[in-house]
């Protein structure tokens, strides 16, 4: 049978079985979201960010990469796939319609979008998604004009999802349960002569032991000299003694991910790495008695700043404070909506979360990173990890 034959057949047995949460739930979220297009002077979204996507109907897949989008109206919500995602739209998505075009002809893309959106005459768009195809975007103003397209989308829909409901918080609890299960696994093992990639592996066995769906990231372990330079990962590296090994693990629940650092120090840290230590945790109060409603994320980065600034000269930190965190999709679970940085003038909210990724590295030497995810709410910011801020 083709994709359409199939879909029919699986929607008669399994139809939204794997929805992540009630209708009711995305009945309220598409009801704020055609609040906020009709303020916005916007007749019609185009959305194919994954997160966006599964924030408004659910839909979830690990393969992300293939083109896919969301047509939202006033009265309608298309969804549109490649045939190899027909099963997980029909039975994860709650959608008026799913409309299917063959894998390996992504022209089969455009006309049934142009036929969808020709009606509309304010159609928004998130000109900053990765997942916004070049050539998608042009074939379709070619077809129905430039004029018809605005770029305020991606605003509208970071909007919205930065502050949580009661569910996406009860998903980022249990997420941050599961990360702490992983990360006290992986610190277990840390002891001289263990390679990072032993490290990371028992760290993902927990992770999945305990209930984490695929991740959006990978469990990131880095030991010694290498955890001075950012971004790096696991590669058959062998501990040291008395090298401080860097953990940054996030588990999926639902999609949704509170990640957490620890550092653990095979043998004894040294008097400077406590200091390293101990000026996170003095960056992350700063952090938190800023992170307030009514507060700006500007006056928390400064905050931090301010904190970091005796060390500035020879402590490198990528200059993000906190970044918010919920529903994500490979490769990274940084949700994107929000930045906690200096310039950043939006005000903190309740029921927003963010990761506060304190990371400081001295180049070439080491680094020390410890971390929370945190709710604000309206007396402040809450951890919901559980980080102790003790070098393990």
């Amino acid at each position: 049978m083709d994709h359409n034959a199939y879909r029919h057949a699986l929607s008669a047995q399994l139809a939204q079985s794997e929805l992540p949460f009630a209708p009711t739930e995305f009945a309220a979220r598409l009801g704020r979201t055609r609040a906020a297009m009709h303020d916005a002077g916007l007749d019609a979204l185009l959305l194919t960010d994954p997160a966006d996507i599964f924030y408004l109907t659910g839909y979830h897949t690990f393969e992300v990469s293939v083109h896919t989008a969301l047509v939202v109206t006033d009265d309608r919500l298309v969804l549109q796939v490649p045939s190899i995602e027909t099963g997980p739209a029909v039975v994860t998505a709650l959608v008026d319609e799913i409309i299917g075009y063959l894998w390996e002809d992504i022209d089969a893309v455009i006309d049934p979008l142009a036929e969808m959106l020709a009606p509309y005459r304010a159609i928004g768009l998130d000109l900053y998604a990765a997942s916004l195809r070049h050539g998608v975007i042009r074939a379709l103003q070619s077809r129905l004009g430039d004029t018809r397209f605005r770029d305020d989308g991606g605003t509208l829909m970071d909007g919205l999802r930065l502050v949580k409901t009661e569910a996406e918080l009860a998903c980022l609890r249990e997420s941050a349960r599961i990360t702490s299960a992983g990360l006290r696994a992986a610190e277990a093992l840390v002891r001289p002569g263990t390679t990072d990639n032993t490290i990371a592996a028992e760290g993902a066995r927990a992770l999945l032991a305990e209930g984490s769906e695929f991740m959006s990231l990978q469990p990131i372990v880095t030991t010694g000299q290498r955890v001075g330079t950012i971004h790096v990962n696991y590669k058959r590296h062998v501990i040291g003694q008395n090298e401080p090994v860097f953990l940054e693990f996030g588990a999926a629940f639902q999609r949704y991910t509170a990640p957490m650092m620890r550092t653990a120090v095979a043998g004894q840290p040294s008097d400077e790495m406590r200091r390293i230590a101990g000026l996170c945790r003095t960056m992350f109060e700063a952090l938190c008695a800023e992170m307030r409603p009514g507060r700006s994320f500007d006056d928390a980065a400064r905050a931090a700043e301010a904190a970091l600034a005796p060390h500035a000269d020879t402590i490198f930190f990528s200059g993000v404070f906190g970044y918010s965190v919920g529903a994500q999709f490979p490769p990274s679970w940084v949700e994107g909506t929000g930045y906690i940085a200096r310039g950043q003038m939006r005000l903190f909210e309740a029921g927003m979360v963010f990761h506060l990724p304190l990371c400081l590295r001295v180049p070439g030497q080491w680094g020390i990173g410890l971390s929370d995810t945190v709710l604000i709410s309206g007396d402040g910011a809450t951890p919901i990890t559980d980080n102790s801020w003790c070098l393990g």
